[in-house]
C-alpha cells in the first residue's frame, strides 16, 4: 500500500486559453477502488495521462508505484492477429497463463485468445484487454471508460469483475458501475478537487446536502450585506448632514448654539464616519465569506425540446419482419413485431450484434435519409410518409472545424446551438477551439445540441450517452421526462433506460 501525492499541480495544453488544473493538491491511496468523476472536458483523461508522465506540468506528482493504462491501443496489424500473439507487445512481460486465469474470472474461455482480434465482439475485446491489464503485479491501474459500446450482459460481467479487484482509478459516467465498483471518489468539481470516502451515490447525497447548505448560507450573507449597506448609507447621510451644520446657524431658531458648538459637532461627525468605516469592514468580511460558497455547485440548467405531434397515431409498424444482408448467409432480424405510436418511448434492448442498429438503419432507409448495403427482407415494415426524424448517431468521427463551420454546413441557428452547449456545461473558451480538439464527451454533446436544435415527430437516438458526463445525463433524463417526445432509442445505461422507456423491445 502506498500513496500518490499531488501538490500544487497546474497544467494547460499548448495554445489553450484555460488551465485544466490550477494549483491543486490532494492524495489518493493505491489500494483504493477509486472512481474519477467530473464533467466532460474537466480533465479526467488528462489526469490519467499526467500520472503516466505523458505531459509536462508544474507542481509535484509523487508516487513510487508504476501505473498501467486501459484501454490499450490496438493497431491495424494487431487487429488481424490473435490476441495471444501480441499481448506481450501491449504489455511487456505479460504472462499468458495469468491472462487465461483473469479471462476465466470474466466468464470467457481461453479460446478467444486464438481467434482474430478484429472478429471478436466489443465485449470480448474489452475482456481480453482487462485480463491483460490485471495480469500484472504491484501496479496502480488507470481504467478509462471500460463499458462504452458494450451491451448489458458484457457490462454486468465487467461490473462484477471490477468489484472483485482493488488498486485502480475508474473513469466512468455509468452511475450503476461507479456504485458497484468503487469505495472512494476523486471529484473534479467546477473550481476545486475533492477526495471522499464512499461510492457515487454516497458522494451525490453528500453533495446535494452541501450544495443546499451553501445556497442557504449564500442567501443569509446576501441579506446581511443588504442590511449593512442600508445602515452604512443612513449613517453616512447623517454624518454629511451633521458636518454641513458646523458653520452658520440661525440665532433665532437655534438660540442655544454658539461658536464653540462647532467642536462638538465635528467630534460627533468623526464618530459617525468611524461607524461607517466599521460597517464597511463588516460588509467586506461578509462578502469574503460569501465568495466561493457557490463555486462548486453544478448548475444543471433545464434544456428545451421541440417535439411536433404527428398527425397519425401509428408512426412505425413491424410485423413478422425478417432481415438479412445479401450474401451473409444468416438473418440479422427474425420475426420482429412491434409498433411505435405517438408518445411511445421505446428502448431497443439486447446483446451486441442482435440487430438494434439495423432496425434504426432500416427505418432511416425507409425514409430516404440513410443508405443500406444490399439486403433481403420478409414480413411487414411500414413507416408513415412525411415523418420528421431527429437522428442521433454514435459516430463523431466526421466532426471537424469550428462551431460556426458546423452551423453553416448543417443550417443550424448558431445562437440557439451555442446556448444549448452552454447549458450542457461548455465553457465560453471552448467555442474558440476546433471541434476535433474536443474530448469525446464534448463531441457527443455537439451532436446532442444539434439534435435539440431541430423540431421532429420522433427522436431516434443510437447510444446517446456514450462519453456523456453524469450531470448531463441527468439533464437529458429531466428533459425527456418533461417534454415526453416520441422516441426510439438504444442505450445500455440501465438507470437511463429504466427511467425513460415506457416500452422495451428485447431483440
Amino acid at each position: 500500500m502506498s500513496q500518490i501525492n499531488v501538490s500544487n499541480l497546474s497544467f494547460c495544453y499548448d495554445g489553450s486559453y484555460d488551465n485544466i488544473f490550477e494549483n491543486v493538491s490532494f492524495s489518493v491511496d493505491t489500494n483504493w477502488k477509486l472512481g474519477l468523476i467530473g464533467r466532460n472536458g474537466k480533465g479526467k483523461t488528462t489526469f490519467l495521462n499526467l500520472l503516466m508522465g505523458k505531459y509536462q506540468y508544474t507542481g509535484v506528482i509523487d508516487s513510487d508505484t508504476s501505473v498501467e493504462y486501459f484501454p490499450y491501443k490496438i493497431n491495424e496489424n494487431q487487429m488481424c492477429m490473435c490476441a495471444g500473439e501480441f499481448i506481450d507487445e501491449i504489455k511487456p512481460g505479460c504472462e499468458l497463463w495469468r491472462v487465461i486465469c483473469e479471462l476465466s474470472l470474466l466468464g470467457e474461455d481461453a479460446e478467444i485468445l486464438y481467434r482474430t482480434f478484429g472478429q471478436l465482439s466489443p465485449g470480448q475485446r474489452t475482456k481480453i484487454l482487462l485480463a491483460v491489464l490485471f495480469s500484472g503485479e504491484n501496479e496502480f491501474l488507470l481504467i478509462d471508460e471500460p463499458t462504452n459500446h458494450l451491451d448489458s450482459t458484457a457490462r454486468e460481467k465487467i461490473k462484477e469483475y471490477l468489484a472483485s479487484k482493488s488498486g485502480f482509478i475508474l473513469v466512468s459516467h455509468d452511475r450503476e458501475l461507479l456504485d458497484f465498483c468503487t469505495d472512494h471518489v476523486l471529484v473534479l468539481n467546477r473550481k476545486s478537487i475533492e477526495v471522499q470516502n464512499g461510492n457515487f451515490s454516497v458522494w451525490w447525497e453528500n453533495k446535494q446536502k452541501k450544495d443546499s447548505f451553501a445556497v442557504s448560507e449564500n442567501e443569509k450573507h446576501k441579506k446581511e450585506i443588504k442590511k449593512l449597506s442600508q445602515a452604512a448609507y443612513r449613517v453616512s447621510e447623517w454624518a454629511d448632514k451633521n458636518e454641513t451644520s458646523k458653520i452658520g446657524f440661525d440665532t433665532v431658531k437655534e438660540h442655544d448654539r454658539c461658536i464653540s458648538t462647532r467642536a462638538y459637532i465635528g467630534a460627533k461627525t468623526k464618530k459617525m464616519q468611524s461607524r461607517v468605516k466599521n460597517i464597511e469592514k463588516r460588509i467586506g468580511r461578509q462578502i469574503a465569506e460569501k465568495e466561493g460558497l457557490l463555486a462548486d455547485i453544478e448548475r444543471v440548467k433545464e434544456l428545451k425540446l421541440s417535439p411536433v405531434p404527428f398527425y397519425k397515431k401509428t408512426l412505425i409498424y413491424f410485423r413478422n419482419y425478417c432481415f438479412s444482408y445479401t450474401g451473409s448467409g444468416r438473418p440479422v432480424l427474425t420475426d420482429l413485431s412491434f409498433t411505435v405510436e405517438r408518445g411511445d418511448r421505446i428502448a431497443l434492448h439486447g446483446e451486441n450484434g442482435c440487430g438494434k442498429t439495423t432496425v434504426i438503419k432500416k427505418i432511416l432507409h425507409g425514409l430516404g435519409i440513410a443508405e443500406l448495403s444490399p439486403f433481403e427482407e420478409n414480413g411487414t415494415c411500414e413507416i408513415s410518409s412525411g415523418l420528421k426524424v431527429s437522428f442521433l448517431s454514435q459516430d463523431t468521427s466526421w466532426l471537424k472545424g469550428s462551431v460556426q463551420d458546423l452551423c453553416d454546413i448543417k443550417g443550424i441557428d448558431r445562437s440557439l446551438f451555442s446556448t444549448i452547449l452552454r447549458q450542457l456545461g461548455f465553457e465560453r473558451a471552448q467555442f474558440d477551439k476546433n471541434i476535433e480538439n474536443y474530448s469525446e464527451g464534448q463531441k457527443k454533446k455537439v451532436l446532442i445540441a444539434a439534435r435539440l436544435s431541430e423540431q421532429a415527430n420522433i427522436y431516434i437516438w443510437d447510444e446517446p450517452l456514450n462519453y456523456i458526463d453524469i450531470f448531463s445525463r441527468m439533464q437529458i433524463e429531466n428533459l425527456i421526462m418533461e417534454y415526453k417526445p416520441t422516441m426510439l432509442f438504444v442505450e445500455h445505461d440501465t438507470m437511463f433506460r429504466e427511467k425513460i422507456a415506457n416500452k422495451v423491445i428485447l431483440l
